[in-house]
């Protein structure tokens, strides 16, 4: 099935004002502090291409796309450094892309007139593992994917608790919060976190004791594009046992889908249900794909779902036994036969136009509910989906020890993911009906919803929530930002500023819904 950024030594406070002559000021300072082959501007041969090579969605390939100045592609931290000094010197903003996956294209493009380049992060891609130890150091521009394959391979008694999909930037995953699979068991990515550098706007590579702890509070889950530049993160490794178990178990409106979903939310809700055991759900036209990892045995599986979930039906021969390793390429690509290798892939398909939206459910939609979701919106569009992705236990549960900023916690039972899809043009008759279909859905499922705020989660961005406006002084609106930002951050937004006003006052690290900073009343 197709699953579809201590203290700062700021070198200036005033507004950025950039002009061409900055913008080739900007240029030649780049060229004269790193090599100029890394360097790819508008006129390059290679622009388009670079450009292209890690963005998702080819709706932000139009030509009513605000494009960058030039594509820095660092393959260096000290390339960083020069790309982060110069833009500061020359009044040229940056955007800072490592896997690509931003829903909005905010890594790579801006939605306003505004000279900015890209730095891209995608050639500073290691990870460095020493077998037996429970830590791992992971450049930024490094892959979901090649994460797990060099943890699981060097490192085979240990995992990294990620998300689904292996293309997505560790960078990113991390600095949005970071929920997967096996967050029950171990907590969101930012909670994995033992250390990380980033480069801060004056260009200085600050480590977790130079940073201090609020920086290094904010940066994994805050919106880490906010705060700097992170170019390396020192992750927790967890153990894991040498088997564990994948089910798939695809269920119709005709077998009762309905009725299974109000007992998946009650199981969910079970505290009998093990922290090792997670069901994910993915809702598409008719069915429902019930996608189970358990970190041990398919019959300690077996025995546990027909106490908690026997309603599913789950038997041995729905049972897929391997490695950790080839259960992330199995859940990725979607084939037990898939090799390990194949995570390592960072190749993408531009062939369909997505948006995307979520939520946050507290309360039980229920059977009722779940029979009208389906009746009235999935069956009616085979190109929509639902991805939802099961809280509690470490995530958030009573006993959770909350250490990053990832807000969304005890009392969540499960977040969604929305999806639509089209094909043809970025704004023509199919688009227009694909997302009035999706804002249907979303408002249907506002009565479910959290709300007050109606939560949502950072990494998938998402626009219609609120954009940043910007005062005569160079500077986001505190104010505005709260349109947004207590959507994804909640009661952490003000903390969240308080620490962008300690780092980074002139707002230089700044797009459509970064952190602003908290003004001095």
């Amino acid at each position: 099935m197709a699953l579809v950024l201590a203290i700062l030594c700021f070198l200036c406070g005033n507004a950025i004002l950039p002009s061409s002559a900055s913008s080739d000021s900007f240029l030649q300072c780049l060229t004269s502090m790193m090599p100029s082959e890394l360097v790819y501007q508008q006129s390059s041969s290679g622009f388009m291409s670079v450009l292209q090579s890690s963005i998702q969605n080819p709706k932000f390939l139009t030509n009513t796309t605000v494009r960058p100045l030039c594509i820095v592609t660092a393959s260096d931290v000290s390339h960083v450094q020069a790309a982060v000094r110069c833009g500061r010197w020359h009044g040229v903003r940056l955007r800072v892309r490592s896997g690509g996956h931003d829903y909005e294209g905010l890594s790579y493009r801006s939605v306003q007139p505004e000279v900015f380049a890209v730095l891209d992060l995608a050639r500073l891609r290691g990870v460095r593992v020493v077998p037996g130890e429970g830590s791992a150091w992971v450049d930024a521009g490094t892959t979901l994917g090649e994460l797990y394959y060099a943890v699981g391979t060097a490192n085979p008694g240990f995992l990294f608790p990620g998300g689904a999909c292996a293309t997505v930037g560790v960078s990113g995953f991390i600095s949005g919060g970071g929920i997967g699979l096996m967050m029950r068991k171990y907590g969101v990515g930012g909670d994995n976190v033992l250390d990380a550098r980033i480069v801060n706007a004056a260009g200085d590579v600050l480590d977790r004791a130079a940073m201090g702890e609020d920086l290094f509070w904010a940066i994994r889950g805050g919106g880490g594009e906010s705060f700097g530049v992170v170019v390396a993160w020192r992750l927790k490794l967890s153990a894991v046992p040498p088997t564990v178990t994948v089910v798939n178990n695809l269920r119709t409106m005709e077998q009762g889908v309905a009725y299974l979903l109000a007992k998946w939310e009650t199981t969910i809700l079970s505290p009998s249900l093990p922290a090792d055991l997670t069901i994910r759900v993915v809702l598409q036209e008719r069915h429902a794909f019930f996608q189970t990892l358990y970190l041990g045995r398919c019959s300690e599986l077996l025995a546990t779902a027909r106490g908690v979930f026997p309603e599913l039906g789950m038997t041995a021969a729905d049972c897929n036994e391997m490695s950790w390793l080839r259960a992330m390429a199995f859940i990725y690509f979607g084939n037990a036969a898939t090799p390990p290798e194949a995570l390592l892939n960072r190749t993408n398909s531009l062939g369909t136009y997505f948006k995307s939206k979520s939520d946050y459910v507290r309360r039980a939609v229920g059977k009722a509910g779940w029979d009208a979701l389906f009746q009235q919106w999935l069956s009616k569009n085979g190109n929509g989906l639902m991805i939802l992705e099961p809280h509690g236990g470490a995530v958030g549960g009573a006993n959770t020890a909350t250490t990053s900023p990832y807000p969304h916690r005890r009392g969540v039972l499960f977040n969604i993911q929305y999806g639509s899809m089209w094909w043809g043009e970025a704004n023509g008759t199919a688009a227009a009906a694909a997302l009035r279909w999706l804002d249907g859905l979303y408002g249907f499922l506002g009565q479910y919803a959290t709300s007050n705020p109606r939560e949502a989660f950072a990494n998938y961005r998402d626009l219609d929530l609120g954009q940043n406006v910007v005062g005569r002084d160079g500077v986001s609106s505190y104010r505005s930002g709260r349109v947004w930002a207590e959507k994804y951050f909640m009661g952490n937004y003000r903390r969240l500023a308080a620490v962008k006003a300690m780092v980074d006052p002139s707002d230089y690290f700044r797009n459509e819904q970064s952190i602003p900073p908290l003004p001095k009343f």
